[in-house]
């Protein structure tokens, strides 16, 4: 098995050192422009992703065939922000044979949508913490609500 990145700065660094630490080769997803970066040269091995700047980040097809480039065995790694919380990237990861690093596709589909994944998040113990007025800074919070207490413990 390998870890594929498919992100740039210093979130695939922290993937490809995290994934090398675990004994797992790497390979990293880069545009042309980010040749030369660190994840880059750390990485056991790099593929261009044609497009520029985030665009290229953010193109599935594009992506997709560059980690299935990597083998079969490939465990593609979104790190986080571009296609981290896409469900179409997952869902294109699981047709083209690759495993996603994440949640599955039905996950993402509902609780990437913050205001949807809002009612089940909330149904098993208590309701969610409601959002802040938009614009507010962080003293204008108030307390942190009040920790909900451990589970119970049962003889099952």
């Amino acid at each position: 098995m390998r870890v594929v990145v498919a992100n740039r700065g210093e979130v695939a660094v922290r993937v490809v050192r995290t994934a090398r630490e675990l004994g797992y080769p790497t390979e990293v997803l880069h545009t042309a422009a980010d040749t030369a970066s660190l994840a880059v040269r750390l990485a056991d091995r790099a593929l261009v992703l044609p497009g520029s700047g985030a665009a290229g980040y953010l193109d599935i097809d594009s992506v997709v065939r560059a980690a299935a480039a990597c083998g079969p065995d490939a465990l593609v790694h979104p790190g986080y922000g571009f296609l981290s919380e896409s469900a179409d990237f997952a869902a294109a990861c699981a047709a083209a044979g690759l495993t996603f690093v994440g949640p599955s596709p039905e996950v993402l589909r509902i609780f990437g949508d913050k205001v949807a994944g809002r009612g089940p998040a909330g149904r098993p113990r208590r309701p969610p913490q409601p959002p802040p007025p938009p614009g507010a800074r962080g003293d204008q919070l108030g307390a942190p609500p009040r920790r909900a207490p451990p589970p119970l413990p049962t003889n099952r």
